[in-house]
């Protein structure tokens, strides 16, 4: 075992928990941030063109990409959370062929979906909304971001997801801030000097894919370079037991399908909120943008808290695996109430970074101030979930994940617009995520109690 891999069992085993926490969630935080800029950066620079045609056009793309997110999600999380469970096991064996299962599975997943959007690419851009004036601007970012980025990128996601549950989360949050930075830098770039005028959507496209091809590149460099590592990228470990393929499923399948949730969520906001007329539609879309600081902040911590949770699970270390729920939920409640105190205050000036018209920053202001209060609560609901996934329980994190979108927040929104309106919508994420909290306590101390309170002390 080389002495990189050693350290990375000590982090997991002896150091700390807020220490142990602090080096596997920072580098994934500040990775998530980067996301959020370059999620953002096409569409931004893409502004500067005054086209709204072009903008419509990109914006087309976010649910096809979500599907790729699936993906990511599906070999992932549900092989790396099983890689950090077998590590905690000294199953490294299993550990190496659960790693390259994953791999090759996402690279065949990802090229499928690849060649569908490549054969089906006009039929799904017209279904979700493409007119004859903007099918030529997503057919062009379509083809470079998912016909020809579609490998790269997920495949970049997968092996993110496989070096922090081994604990190499600086190498992890390293990689993906650089593809974001290197896109944000492409991006004006492709755009606005090497292609004509008429082709920024184009060059944004091509911008995006190469630097998700880096991001990938760069994976492949750190995982292949490892001397003695538990990761396998090996077609002659491809093939895992029964149970492992399984065990990679079950938290894979659950974690997939809490992506497509969140977006169909998404999308049945913006269809009620365009009955109210286009400023409260604008509102309502900045709002859901300015939002994500927070959520994507939690994100990063729990992808810190996954690894160090699961893996003392599987080690049979039960007090420390508790220790890591609590500390990590206790940061995350922190900041979630630091996030709403900074809402209140500053909620028109982070509207007014967005556009200028004063009834929608007004209207925008009250959205994301009553939106805000749901940060502390979301939190709770996505940590939760994100344990069960941590240790392998899938259903349970299914159950959870499945009702907090099915049972309470897609059923209230209708109910909430029925009865009040517009602002019935923009607080039914409140209202849904204490009811999601209250169940999801009730499931989370029901399985601490198989435990004894001597293994949890």
């Amino acid at each position: 075992m080389n002495t990189k891999h050693s350290e990375n069992r000590e982090i997991f085993e002896t150091w700390p928990i807020p220490k142990a926490l602090l080096e596997l969630s920072v580098p994934m935080i500040f990775g998530q941030l980067i996301i959020l800029i370059y999620n953002l950066a096409d569409t931004f620079f893409i502004g500067r063109t005054n086209n709204p045609l072009m903008v419509a056009g990109v914006s087309l793309l976010l649910p096809v990409f979500n599907i790729s997110i699936t993906f990511a999600n599906l070999f992932g999380i549900g092989g790396g959370t099983l890689i950090s469970r077998l590590m905690g096991a000294g199953r490294d064996d299993e550990a190496k062929t659960v790693s390259a299962f994953s791999f090759w599975m996402t690279i065949i997943s990802a090229g499928m979906f690849s060649l569908f959007m490549y054969v089906f690419m006009t039929p799904v851009l017209r279904t979700l909304g493409a007119s004859d004036d903007t099918l030529t601007f997503a057919r062009q970012y379509t083809f470079c971001v998912i016909v020809l980025g579609a490998v790269p990128t997920i495949l970049t996601m997968t092996m993110s997801n496989f070096l922090r549950s081994t604990g190499y989360a600086r190498q992890a949050g390293f990689g993906v801030s650089m593809g974001g930075i290197i896109n944000i830098f492409l991006d004006p770039l492709f755009m606005f000097v090497l292609l004509p005028e008429g082709y920024e959507v184009l060059g944004a496209g091509i911008a995006t894919m190469l630097s998700n091809v880096i991001m990938c590149v760069y994976f492949l460099v750190v995982i292949l370079r490892q001397k003695g590592s538990i990761l396998s990228l090996s077609v002659r470990n491809v093939i895992p037991s029964r149970k492992n393929a399984y065990s990679v499923f079950a938290v894979g399948v659950p974690a997939a399908i809490a992506v497509t949730l969140f977006d169909i969520t998404y999308i049945i906001i913006d269809k009620l909120a365009s009955g109210y007329g286009d400023i409260p539609l604008a509102a309502v879309g900045i709002v859901l943008k300015a939002e994500r600081l927070p959520l994507n902040i939690g994100i990063g911590l729990c992808q810190g808290m996954m690894p160090l949770a699961g893996y003392n699970y599987s080690a049979g270390n039960f007090a420390r695996m508790h220790e890591t729920v609590r500390v990590s939920r206790f940061a995350g409640l922190v900041f979630g109430f630091a996030s709403v105190a900074m809402y209140e205050v500053f909620a028109p000036y982070i509207m007014r970074i967005f556009i200028a018209d004063v009834q929608t920053v007004e209207l925008g202001t009250n959205f994301l101030r009553a939106r805000s209060l749901a940060t502390p609560f979301m939190f709770i609901c996505f940590h939760l979930v994100n344990f069960f996934q941590a240790v392998g329980m899938g259903g349970k994190a299914l159950a959870l994940g499945s009702a907090r979108w099915v049972v309470f927040n897609i059923p209230l929104l209708f109910v909430m617009n029925y009865a009040f309106g517009m602002y019935g919508i923009v607080w039914t994420q409140v209202v849904a995520d204490v009811m999601m909290v209250a169940v999801s306590l009730v499931v989370y101390n029901n399985f601490v109690n198989k435990f004894s309170r001597k293994e949890l002390d």
